[in-house]
This record gives C-alpha cells, sequence and structure tokens, in this order.
C-alpha cells in the first residue's frame, strides 16, 4: 500500500465554506470607490475593482481566488490578487458578569479584479 496517497489529505471545500460574506464597512466601500475616482490624479491611477471579503481562517491565498471566480462565475470575473489579515479577537468588558469577554478572531480578503470587472450584488 502506499503510504503517500493514503496519508493525503483531501482539502476540497465548498467555495462558500471559504468565502463567507463581504465585508461592507466605510473603507472598504472607499476601496470599491477607488475605480471610478476622478477627482485626485492619484486616485484616477486605481482602476482595478477592490472588494473586500470574510473568509474562512484556515484558507489560504489560492483557495480564496478560487471559491470567489467559481462563485461569480456568471459575472466572469477574473481575481489578480488576494490580500490577507488575520484581525485578533479584542478584549471587551461585559455588563452583566465582572468578567472580560472577547469578539471573535476573523480573516479579512482584499480582492483586486481585472480592470473593468465589478461585483454589484451585496
Amino acid at each position: 500500500m502506499d503510504k503517500g496517497k493514503s496519508m493525503e489529505k483531501s482539502n476540497i471545500r465548498s467555495p462558500y465554506s471559504v468565502i463567507f460574506s463581504r465585508y461592507a464597512t466605510e473603507k472598504s466601500a472607499m476601496l470599491e470607490g477607488l475605480k471610478d475616482a476622478d477627482s485626485n490624479p492619484s486616485l484616477a491611477r486605481c482602476k482595478l475593482p477592490r472588494y473586500v471579503f470574510l473568509v474562512n481562517r484556515e484558507s489560504n491565498k489560492n483557495e480564496i481566488a478560487k471559491a470567489l471566480e467559481e462563485i461569480y462565475e456568471e459575472q466572469k470575473v477574473k481575481v489578480v490578487s488576494v490580500n490577507t489579515i488575520n484581525m485578533k479577537a479584542k478584549k471587551k468588558a461585559r455588563r452583566r458578569n465582572a468578567r472580560e469577554g472577547q469578539s471573535k478572531a476573523y480573516k479579512k480578503a482584499i480582492v483586486t479584479f481585472e480592470e473593468g470587472d465589478a461585483i454589484d450584488n451585496i
């Protein structure tokens, strides 16, 4: 029996288990709007659209890119680059008890698409 095949782990995931949702904040909205900015010459050079997503903490950049292209294949988007950020849990005070609580840790992905590509459904 071949040891390599028996030890091999299956990493096939659903694209919806890799990508959880779009991350909607003021900063992410600003990143999405840079492709349409013409007022400032330095902003006018940013023609590639960028979107922010909440992703699975164990997923890597290649899995994120493949999952996004699979989810948005109807709109024919092509991922150029993926930048990831691991956000640590923040400590929070709880009012009911004297104990401290904390928020959950999560991972964000800032995804850059090719020029002209866009996803407009939220």
